[in-house]
């Protein structure tokens, strides 16, 4: 009896360790599970057939938005519209079949586009996801019965150019948002209840476009946090100012990219004409300046840091790689036009906005070096005037999600 239960035992710690290596590569929250934009998954593609990487499935009822997937345990995770209304989305990942759809608010309506901008945030067993007009819903991973829902506006806040279009983090027992306005810009919700922690009532810029990253500086944890005037850095425990920098986006219509923390320093960047900066963390309550720039003016599809350097596409000359130290030119190229960013492996993917072009470059300061090419298809039919493939490109457990509003394509991008 006792020997017939080896075999039994080995198939489930087998079966443990295949789902622990699995889930390793999940991507649970907008730019992956530490806000980075840089996977750490290996195994995948290192160049593309003339057509592309195989289309696994394709789903075609996302509605209107922006949202990218969120990625866990077979489950991918959007946000989209129907009947007027935003809503949360499940799917099986694996062959793109709709699990549930949830309802979280009136649908936002604008000239660049309609529905939502956010990624929601997976943890445990429930989602979070924000709307287009601040509507934070907390949702169950099972079902999406919608568990609890929070206004900005209860807290203060009021809708930045575009609508709200946050990726809320979670963290600790918390979820961390911005609202904007006099109450305080950044505020923690209780996750279970969304009863009110605290408020930054000491940093009371209004809400722009992006979304806080946590770091720890120094053994001290702290949520960095842009606007179009700063750089700051807030206490977990009650939201005080460790520190700010002033940021040049003032005069801008719109500040989107997620700040990037790496040793001591922030980098920060926004498009309209604003560039770049570098912000030296010290021990003063004002952050100093290290360098600030055009090199990069990037607009919405996201910057990743890699070895030292920075690669994304600047609207003053095309995909560049910068030195993060320096803040200068590593070299630029026009190859590809203006898009959003992601890595994995060794390679960037790259999908340019206008005509869906996604593209796969070796990640190096040598210069571009693209293994592959394809055109997303079929297109959105529902595409208003002026928006474009402003959704970022997701990577988990060998596959390449996109989207183009209604449209989310998943593709195989792991070696055989």
């Amino acid at each position: 009896m006792k020997r017939s239960l080896v075999p039994f035992f080995a198939v489930l710690a087998l079966s443990a360790a295949v789902s622990a290596f699995a889930a390793n590569f999940d991507w649970p929250q907008w730019r992956g599970p530490d806000r980075t934009d840089v996977s750490k998954e290996t195994g995948l593609l290192k160049s593309w057939p003339a057509d592309g990487p195989k289309r696994v499935w394709l789903y075609k009822n996302a509605g209107d938005g922006y949202s990218a997937p969120a990625i866990v345990a077979g489950k991918l995770f959007t946000m989209g519209t129907r009947n007027d209304e935003e809503v949360l989305i499940a799917l099986n990942a694996d062959d793109g079949s709709e699990l549930w759809f949830a309802p979280i608010g009136s649908a936002t309506r604008n000239d660049r586009g309609n529905g939502p901008r956010g990624t929601p945030t997976v943890d445990g067993d429930r989602l979070y996801g924000m709307s287009g007009r601040g509507e934070l819903a907390c949702a169950q991973v099972s079902d999406g019965k919608v568990l609890w829902k929070k206004k900005m506006t209860d807290l203060g806040g009021s809708a930045p150019t575009w609508g709200f279009a946050e990726s809320v983090l979670v963290d600790g027992d918390n979820v961390i948002c911005t609202p904007g306005g006099s109450k305080g810009t950044v505020a923690a919700l209780d996750k279970k209840t969304s009863e009110l922690r605290w408020q930054s009532a000491e940093f009371t810029d209004s809400a722009s476009h992006s979304s806080i990253i946590p770091i720890v500086h120094n053994g001290v944890r702290q949520y960095v946090q842009l606007t179009k005037k700063t750089i700051v850095g807030i206490a977990p425990k009650d939201g005080k100012v460790l520190w700010k920098a002033s940021f040049p986006g003032a005069g801008a219509a719109a500040v989107i990219p997620t700040p990037i923390y790496s040793a001591g320093h922030v980098f920060a960047t926004a498009g309209y004409g604003v560039g770049c900066m570098l912000a030296k963390i010290g021990d003063s309550a004002e952050a100093e300046t290290v360098y600030q720039n055009k090199n990069m003016v990037n607009h919405h599809g996201g910057v990743v840091l890699l070895d030292g350097h920075l690669y994304g596409y600047s609207d003053s000359a095309g995909w560049v790689c910068l030195n993060f130290k320096t803040g200068e030119q590593v070299w630029a190229s026009r190859n590809l036009g203006k898009g959003a960013v992601t890595y994995a492996d060794g390679m960037l993917y790259c999908v340019e906005e206008g005509k869906g072009i996604v593209a796969l470059v070796e990640a190096s300061p040598k210069g571009w070096n693209e293994k592959g090419r394809f055109t997303l298809e079929p297109r959105t039919s529902v595409r208003t005037r002026d928006n474009r493939v402003w959704t970022h490109p997701v990577i988990s457990n060998g596959k390449l999600y996109l989207r183009d509003q209604d449209l989310i394509y998943c593709h195989d991008v792991k070696q055989r």
